[in-house]
């Protein structure tokens, strides 16, 4: 009798995963120090060449407080300017029940105001933690956050900071988004954060889809060590050492619709005209996107 035959199973290709596309959005911190006011942010936006904006949560309160939210709505929708995310600080993941209880409060009125200007996402960080916590315990609250989301139409973006020694880490927060499970759950990552936190950026390659639906451009320097890096070292995207094609072919790979949001504090670029600074910052985006095809 001959050798027996191996047989081997028939394999099916799936379909080639549709790329994602890229938007581009201003995060008003990088033109904060100018302190040009709300409407002005937008209208710089605008003549840049954005097709969106993220605003600070305390400008849109001090405007409201003066005018109205249908006035903001307005000024963004004459503009043509889109309110992608908004940047707020409510202590929601804090481990103190009562610094944490506060916070969803806090959650529901903000996601309540940006929801009356067309605003349908805010960043959830998980300040107001003291080292160490409950990742699990800090995913339940996530949960209880995302379904506080559908309830009033804004989604919240699960940010960490390189810098904040309890959730500092890509892992902690896939973890955190991990024990959510579910299906709303976003990540807010960052070039900077990533790289200040020790995470890397190989694990952008374990998301898919629209897990991350918001991402901060920018850059860092290799002149400073890591840990002594601070949020005014921020260059704009690819004048600094981050590995940029690597971070955008991920970002491209994911799938779905990307927003690449510039989010900068450098001081001397806040002595600079912010229009130039926000037309500067759009053409290193775009640049650094054509770069990977």
């Amino acid at each position: 009798m001959g050798p027996a035959l191996l047989m081997v199973p028939e394999v099916t290709y799936a379909s080639k995963k549709k790329a994602s596309t890229f938007k581009y959005c201003l995060n008003t911190s990088t033109i904060r120090g100018q302190n040009p006011g709300i409407l002005k942010y937008i209208e710089i936006a605008s003549k840049a060449g954005y097709d969106g904006i993220e605003l600070w949560i305390e400008d849109i309160k001090n405007f409201i407080e003066e005018n109205s939210a249908a006035q903001l709505k307005k000024h963004l929708s004459d503009h043509k300017i889109k309110a992608e995310n908004a940047i707020g600080f409510a202590p929601w993941m804090a481990a103190n029940d009562a610094k944490s209880k506060a916070g969803f409060i806090q959650m529901e009125e903000e996601m309540k105001m940006l929801a009356d200007i067309g605003c349908y996402r805010v960043a959830a960080p998980a300040i107001g933690n003291d080292a160490p916590f409950d990742l699990m315990a800090a995913g339940e609250k996530y949960k209880r956050l995302i379904e506080l989301g559908r309830r009033t139409g804004v989604r919240p973006q699960l940010e960490f900071w390189g810098a904040f020694k309890p959730f500092h880490h890509l892992g902690q927060t896939l973890m955190v988004a991990a024990v959510a499970n579910d299906p709303d759950a976003r990540i807010l990552a960052d070039v900077y954060h990533l790289y200040r936190g020790g995470s890397g950026y190989g694990g952008l390659k374990l998301l898919s889809g629209n897990a991350i639906e918001i991402f901060h451009m920018n850059d860092y320097v290799d002149t400073i060590a890591r840990e002594k890096q601070e949020d005014k070292d921020r260059v704009y995207p690819g004048d600094g050492a981050a590995p940029m094609k690597e971070i955008l072919t991920d970002l491209k790979n994911m799938g779905g619709e990307k927003v690449l949001s510039l989010e900068l504090f450098n001081r001397t670029y806040w002595e600079q005209d912010p229009l130039e600074v926000a037309k500067t910052g759009l053409a290193k985006m775009k640049a650094a996107v054509k770069a990977i095809g």
